[in-house]
């Protein structure tokens, strides 16, 4: 009951026993008991002395399960209600920068890091130093730093692909290891990726290939690639989803997505690069103009701890978390095996160059026929 419905039924109860009717029922002292009890039942509900409570608006960029099983324990530490969208790191970035004028949300958790930075460079997130800021891996602490503590790293996680080995013996399809394999004419109609406009996962595929073999190479490489692709899914996971259906042989997602569906039992193999590969730092902002700031707060502090991070484990998640007492699922991929490049996340994260990269890829890549 909220202290305003407390203080009414007091007030009404207090007029009552002015009446004539009511005294005679009524002694003095009764009186003195139902103030007393007016003004406890008020103090008692006052905001900050209860159990918190209020609303929260998230939006949510990892797979669905794990949104659902954040919000849920949320909600149980806190009594926060939370109302989650859930779109790909790019929908969620272009939703945020149309909301700019009237925003709709409070926190943005999850999904590729480079349009965190390009938000934060917009100014549509706000500044905020968490107190766990010290929990946490020093990746995760670089990203806030680069953005000017307007996002924080949540878990990284590398790019990769992977394939279904079933559907590649059946094909007899050599089996692929190398980033140059997916373009082998073998290949064709073989490949299913994200489109980098709409999914942080294929952006940072763009732009690992650009830091990887120079953007002259890169690009040639990346026509090459279109032959083979029989799509370009909006959300960065949906390949490899396609691949453990049997729809398509590969799919180029972050690693963790692809040992996702293999721990459910799809024919899938996980692969490193052998050329190389880049890697990103998940992250997690509060946006400008927040309509429940405070929650949102609460929520970003909720967000770091190791418990909170235990949670994607529970959600077949295998990111690696980046608070230092957080378990890593001993699925993840094991970073320090993995050959990754020195991601330039300042770089690649600016407005300026995301946006003349997706040009670029869409007018010499997409548009080319297949």
């Amino acid at each position: 009951m909220r202290p305003s419905r407390v203080y009414h039924r007091c007030r009404v109860s207090l007029i009552l026993s002015s009446t004539g009717e009511f005294m005679r029922q009524k002694s003095r002292l009764g009186n003195v008991v139902l103030l007393a009890t007016c003004a406890v039942a008020t103090i008692v509900l006052l905001p900050g002395t209860a159990r918190a409570e209020g609303n929260l608006t998230l939006y949510c960029s990892p797979q669905i399960e794990w949104c659902q099983l954040l919000i849920a324990a949320f909600t149980k530490a806190t009594g926060i209600k939370v109302a989650m969208t859930r779109k790909s790191s790019g929908e969620t970035f272009a939703q945020i920068k149309a909301e700019a004028n009237n925003p709709k949300g409070d926190v943005w958790w999850g999904g590729t890091g480079d349009p965190h930075l390009q938000a934060a460079e917009e100014g549509l997130t706000l500044e905020y130093r968490s107190p766990r800021l010290g929990e946490l891996q020093e990746w995760a602490t670089s990203q806030a730093k680069a953005s000017g503590y307007r996002t924080v790293g949540i878990y990284a996680g590398a790019l990769g692909f992977g394939y279904n080995t079933e559907l590649v013996a059946k094909k007899k399809l050599p089996e692929p290891k190398c980033w140059k394999d997916l373009a082998r004419p073998e290949f064709k109609g073989e490949v299913q990726v994200a489109d980098p406009n709409s999914s942080g996962t294929s952006y940072t595929m763009l732009a690992t290939m650009v830091q990887l073999l120079g953007e002259a190479e890169a690009f040639e490489y990346l026509k090459k690639l279109h032959r083979n692709v029989n799509q370009y899914t909006k959300s960065g996971s949906a390949p490899i989803k396609a691949a453990a259906q049997g729809e398509t042989a590969v799919g180029i997602v972050f690693m963790h997505d692809a040992v996702t569906m293999a721990v459910r039992g799809a024919p899938i193999k996980t692969i490193a690069p052998c050329e190389g590969t880049g890697y990103e730092v998940g992250s997690m902002s509060i946006i400008k103009g927040a309509r429940n700031l405070e929650s949102a707060k609460k929520f970003y502090d909720w967000a770091l701890t190791a418990t909170a991070q235990g949670l994607g484990a529970k959600a077949e998640a295998y990111q690696v978390p980046s608070n230092k007492g957080a378990v890593t699922p001993p699925q993840a991929p094991k970073l320090g095996e993995i050959k990754l490049i020195d991601y330039d996340f300042v770089k690649f994260g600016s407005s300026a160059e995301r946006k003349r990269l997706l040009e670029k890829w869409g007018k010499e890549v997409k548009s080319l026929p297949q």
